[in-house]
């Protein structure tokens, strides 16, 4: 259907809906890509992600791709602990189109635990875990997952979000499996080191996996525990040098020695190293899992 939608550059009439009403005039994030404006529906809070004006300018050209492209992976996904997509409204910022969901009040999973202490930590990465194992389980790969595409619902649970780069990979059993797009995009910060250097790592060209998922998610919790992500006071091409080289950050006090085992494991720098999604989603509940230890 992505195929057909991106060859006709057409979205099927059934993700439509109307009645958006009652838009903010300015936006409450702002990024490259789009904008995300508070409004409402069916009497509800909700937010819009707003692509720009499609023009004959090419990059906005791959831009309103991309918006077709997000909208169809999220628009078939259905976990609590993922955002849902209530439809495309394409009349409050004609031409352009705009992604409904439900708004989250207490905003991104970090200012969440910077506002309510870090008590619900573990909680949370077991509710990511659960998240990520969902999307994995239906051979879609995140592709940026991070603490600022992690939101918060209105009761409480972490809701991944942002699916502007997710692909579906071609074999669910393999954790090399080549996903469908190689866009370079992304926060380099949570790249896996195959994805900044592919042929160091047996890959043979940049591709999206489970496993650079993983690697993401084992950023994560170091976020959610530090605030911050991995090297933060260094820049990103610093970054990049010490992640090929097999450096990673040292176990901050706050993180148990038990988490800390699941995060050098999934920060392993071999793909196939890594344990996956589920195995890490177990061992957060306390049941038994095959989760390596990190050579590192």
């Amino acid at each position: 259907m992505r195929k057909v939608v991106e060859a006709g550059e057409h979205l099927p009439s059934s993700l439509f809906i109307t009645g958006v009403n009652d838009h903010d005039e300015h936006p409450t994030f702002a990024g490259g890509f789009g904008d995300v404006y508070q409004a409402s529906y069916n009497g509800k809070r909700v937010a819009l992600k707003r692509i720009r004006i499609f023009t004959a300018d090419s990059t906005t050209h791959r831009n309103q791709l991309q918006f077709y492209k997000e909208a169809l992976v999220w628009q078939g996904l259905r976990h609590r602990f993922i955002i849902p997509l209530l439809g495309i409204d394409r009349s409050t910022f004609a031409p352009s189109f705009c992604m409904v969901s439900p708004w989250m009040k207490y905003g991104t999973v970090l200012k969440y635990l910077q506002d309510h202490g870090r008590g619900d930590a573990n909680r949370l990465l077991l509710e990511i875990a659960l998240g990520l194992e969902y999307l994995h389980s239906l051979n879609i790969v995140h592709g940026d997952l991070r603490g600022n595409n992690i939101l918060i619902s209105d009761d409480g649970n972490a809701c991944l979000s942002d699916f502007g780069l997710a692909s579906t990979f071609s074999d669910a059993d393999s954790t090399a499996g080549i996903t469908a797009s190689s866009n370079r995009a992304g926060s380099v910060r949570w790249f896996a080191p195959e994805l900044i250097k592919p042929e160091s790592f047996g890959c043979e060209r940049f591709a999206r996996t489970t496993a650079s998922d993983v690697y993401a998610y084992a950023c994560v919790c170091f976020e959610l525990y530090t605030g911050r992500p991995p090297f933060a006071r260094l820049p990103d091409v610093a970054v990049m040098f010490r992640v090929i080289e097999g450096d990673r950050p040292e176990q901050p006090t706050t993180i148990s020695d038990a988490l800390w085992q699941l995060v050098t494991a999934a920060w392993a720098p071999e793909p196939h190293a890594r344990p996956s999604i589920h195995d890490i989603a177990v061992a957060l509940q306390g049941g038994p899992a095959t989760v390596p230890a990190s050579p590192i």
